[in-house]
């Protein structure tokens, strides 16, 4: 059985979905794509869009399987913050366009993975999270510091102050690249938005590890659905892409 993909983008309780999620497959390699578009900013819809037109022009570029996954990532990344920083070269620094990205690079029966922001990826096995991103967020710092508990995240009123991101300034953001990680059939990376993240316990998103084959894209959907309704009257845009993985 090939491997199993999906997507979904919500716009949940807001105005416009600066949300953008793709998956770009070929015969030896998978990219999955999510990017926030930075909604208190001029042109984040806009940003997202651009930058997930960068790095899939990017990637289409490379030969796949892709000969260094983890130069690859640093390059999309880099030419996509690039764009962005273009894009908003009119505005003040303050309004200037910008975006959170989460990539993942799947081929040859490993992962790889890059961050910039609190876009997050994750690595799900057993319905268990083997292992997740550590967001670019002043919380995240705070709780890897101990200076505040799990709970406590959610009500924090600094929970959505993000210390690095694509656009701005134009100096190269702060991106957080893997080493590569083994997959083993029954994985499944799972890229998304914080929209999709915050309001969902750790345990419900182990659970699409352990759907029945074919069985992701609606069980994605019904986890979207979830976050928007916890969060509702206030959700985010919700979005996230999966790979399931079959070897």
């Amino acid at each position: 059985m090939p491997n199993q993909s999906a997507v979904i983008s919500l716009l949940g309780n807001r105005e416009e979905n600066q949300d953008r999620v793709k998956v770009i497959e070929t015969d030896d390699t998978t990219l999955l794509i999510a990017i926030d578009g930075m909604g208190g900013h001029a042109n984040g819809a806009r940003a997202a869009a651009l930058t997930v037109e960068t790095i899939e022009k990017a990637f289409q570029e490379q030969s796949h399987p892709v000969f260094d996954p983890q130069g690859f990532l640093h390059l999309a990344i880099g030419q996509a913050h690039a764009a962005v920083v273009e894009l908003g070269a009119e505005h003040s620094v303050e309004a200037r366009p910008r975006a959170t990205c989460a990539l993942c690079l799947v081929q040859d029966g490993a992962a790889f993975w890059a961050h910039v922001g609190d876009s997050r990826i994750y690595h799900l096995r057993s319905a268990t999270v083997r292992e997740r991103t550590r967001d670019h967020s002043h919380v995240e710092v705070l709780l890897y510091d101990g200076i505040i508990k799990p709970e406590e995240q959610a009500a924090h009123p600094m929970r959505n102050y993000v210390e690095c991101c694509l656009g701005g300034d134009a100096d190269l953001p702060r991106m957080s690249i893997s080493c590569q990680k083994e997959m083993r059939e029954g994985d499944v990376m799972l890229v998304c938005s914080d929209g999709f993240w915050s309001p969902l316990e750790e345990e419900k998103l182990a659970g699409l590890s352990a759907a029945e084959p074919g069985a992701l894209e609606t069980n994605l959907k019904i986890l979207g659905e979830m976050a928007t309704k916890a969060a509702a009257p206030h959700s985010d845009n919700t979005s996230a892409a999966a790979l399931s993985y079959c070897g």
